[in-house]
């Protein structure tokens, strides 16, 4: 039997979003966090150059009286991603990306969430669709929370949305990559960058979902509900790096049976 041709190794493209190149292809949220003082440190340690934050949870500055994460994120530093967590309707997600628009003087780089309810916190996909058409001809740039339906994937990219998240496993549930056969075909049908967003628990899960082709990976919980966040999010950092050069290498091809590191062939004894 001819042994099968060898595959091309994957093209080493970098991140790009919205027309910027990104080193790093950690994406990280603000919350959860013991303090500001925390965030700040966790994400700086994380290497992450996007942070994303909940619009109707976080001050921006609306609120003189009270802490502002701008007081340890700086939109100097960082590319802000305003998403629309608590969005249940895409009534609510299309006011809720307007109000980020205002409170960050015209920013049009937004993450779309639309939940279907409260257990696990699953996308409402047909709301989703609405959202994200409404916004995208409101000039807005949607990086879109799906499923992991390949189908629905696609269609939310030749909608114009410039980023797929699928969710690995439900928000905040630490399950790790429970769906990877739907995730490797999103990514082998997508042309836009796809990032794993969500149920992220351990460093070795946001290794797999880099080993799976995905651009990049959006975590929260994985990094603030850690014993050590700090520690977690260099953790973390390392993962994504190791994942990705891990999949650019090519794996090995499994087989069933074993085969020798050293092989007895041209053996003097």
């Amino acid at each position: 039997m001819s042994e099968q041709p060898e595959r091309p190794l994957p093209e080493d493209k970098p991140l790009e979003i919205a027309g910027k190149v990104y080193n790093s292809r950690l994406l990280v949220g603000t919350g959860k966090y013991r303090d500001l003082s925390e965030t700040g440190h966790a994400i700086e340690t994380s290497g992450a150059e996007i942070v994303t934050f909940a619009v109707r949870r976080t001050n921006l500055g609306q609120n003189p009286d009270e802490p502002s994460l701008l007081d340890v994120v700086s939109p100097n530093s960082y590319t802000m991603l305003p998403n629309t967590a608590g969005c249940y309707t895409a009534k609510d997600a299309i006011r809720t990306c307007k109000l980020a628009r205002e409170l960050l003087d015209g920013h049009d780089l937004v993450k779309l969430e639309v939940l279907g309810e409260e257990k696990t916190l699953y996308p409402n996909m047909t709301e989703t669709l609405v959202a994200a058409e409404a916004l995208i001809k409101d000039g807005f740039q949607v990086m879109v929370y799906c499923s992991d339906d390949p189908l629905l994937a696609k269609r939310l990219e030749e909608m114009g949305c410039i980023a797929i998240m699928p969710l690995g496993a439900p928000i905040g549930s630490g399950l790790g990559i429970q769906n990877r056969y739907n995730i490797r075909l999103i990514v082998e049908n997508a042309r836009v960058p796809v990032l794993v967003d969500a149920g992220v628990g351990t460093a070795s899960d946001a290794t797999l979902a880099m080993e799976l082709g995905c651009d990049g990976v959006l975590m929260n919980t994985a990094i603030a509900q850690a014993q050590d966040p700090i520690r977690m999010a260099r953790a973390m950092r390392l993962a994504i790096e190791s994942g990705r050069h891990a999949y650019l290498a090519g794996r090995m091809p499994k087989k069933l049976y074993a085969s020798a590191s050293s092989p007895l062939d041209g053996t003097f004894f």
